[in-house]
């Protein structure tokens, strides 16, 4: 133990299961509980869509709110639930003074603005030109079609008063690790005493399901949970909007504010494996290794996402370790894409502080596990690139 301990302080999370920790918490210990799914909107594709959620609770301008798309409003709400839960928001030396490492996608587009583009492109051969035409009147502010990933941030800091650093990390499953890793790596360094990071994704929007599917990712057909669907129609990604926000600081720092400590975060490791040359298996067993796993029974929170080749070698590696007491989030959340790795070490860190586990997801395919956990592993396999992991241990 020593005062550049990273320990986590702060907990916002947002998913179809609700809003908040305890509520998370309690629908995810009900035994039996089924996810909240809607199959109507986008058919033949299932989503798990956000609930009910007044804004106004984290971001007080409607201003603010107008100038944000869902997916930014969702991300900026779950920070400042996390900033509330470690009693930051509103103390202006702690905000001013806080770094933030933000993990984003490229932004909901302007379907309208995409979908004029098109229609017009039907009646006119100089595509080249009308494509200059409407990039030149059609922009948005920002320059782009879609919002800009570092939007989110400047909105946090807009809302919350969060000024220190900033950085905003891309890349799906890969961006939520990488931030995570960066800020506990701030921590561990002197760089920085308290940071927030984590991330948001909004499903409910065609152009972020276009994406899956322009490679055959998502699932077809009847839900099943995220083990079950190898080999079912289509893919296997089964996506849901959420956000997830974490409040990292040095020990002595949150000791020194006599804030609650939900749990310590040890190491977290990541890579890249060839996938195409069938190297993911054998370097999941790679950052099993380096991640140092205790002895005895863990439980194992996965970011699973269900996408066919890469769930597969993830269960199959995981599968190999009698200890593991695996359980696939995603089959009651959805797959939240930059926000999974930070909901994964969240509900960790959840389950250490409660001192109990997590029932099944999936009888089929889950273990039980009994007694308190001292020692969670959190994972995010990346639905077709980049691999991480971390242990969360009692602090």
């Amino acid at each position: 133990m020593n005062s550049h301990d990273v320990v986590i302080t702060g907990i916002g999370l947002v998913s179809s299961l609700g809003e908040g920790p305890d509520a998370h918490w309690r629908k995810l210990t009900q035994p039996g509980f089924q996810p909240v799914l809607d199959a109507e909107r986008f058919a033949p594709y299932t989503i798990h869509p956000l609930p009910e959620i007044d804004w106004n609770l984290q971001i007080a301008k409607r201003g603010d709110q107008r100038q944000m798309e869902t997916w930014q409003r969702l991300g900026t709400y779950a920070a400042g639930l996390a900033l509330d839960d470690a009693g930051i928001k509103g103390n202006d030396e702690l905000s001013t003074t806080m770094d933030m490492v933000v993990a984003a996608g490229g932004g909901e587009r302007d379907e309208a603005v995409d979908a004029a583009i098109l229609a017009a492109s039907e009646s006119r051969n100089d595509r080249d030109v009308l494509l200059n035409e409407k990039l030149t009147t059609e922009l948005r502010p920002t320059l782009f079609l879609a919002q800009l990933s570092n939007l989110l941030a400047g909105n946090i800091s807009i809302v919350h008063k969060v000024t220190g650093s900033s950085r905003t990390f891309m890349g799906e499953e890969g961006a939520g690790v990488s931030a995570v890793e960066t800020a506990a790596a701030r921590i561990r360094s002197g760089q920085s005493t308290h940071v927030l990071v984590g991330g948001a994704f909004q499903t409910e929007h065609s152009d972020m399901l276009l994406g899956y599917e322009l490679a055959g990712y998502l699932h077809r057909g009847p839900w099943k949970p995220v083990w079950q669907r190898q080999g079912s129609e289509g893919g296997g990604v089964v996506t849901g909007s959420g956000g997830a926000f974490l409040v990292l600081e040095q020990r002595e720092h949150a000791k020194s504010r006599g804030r609650r400590i939900y749990a310590e975060l040890g190491p977290i490791v990541s890579g890249r494996a060839r996938r195409r040359l069938g190297e993911l298996d054998a370097e999941i067993a790679t950052l099993l290794k380096q991640a140092e796993l205790p002895a005895g029974e863990l439980l194992t929170i996965s970011g699973a996402s269900g996408a066919h080749a890469a769930t597969a070698a993830e269960k199959a590696v995981l599968d190999t370790n009698p200890a593991l007491a695996v359980r696939g989030f995603s089959t009651l959340t959805g797959h939240m894409k930059e926000a999974q790795f930070p909901f994964a070490v969240a509900l960790a860190a959840m389950a250490i502080d409660r001192k109990a586990g997590y029932p099944v997801f999936d009888a089929a395919a889950e273990k039980p596990f009994d007694g308190a956990p001292k020692t969670v592993l959190a994972t995010a396999i990346g639905y077709h690139q980049f691999e991480g992991m971390g242990l969360i241990k009692a602090a």
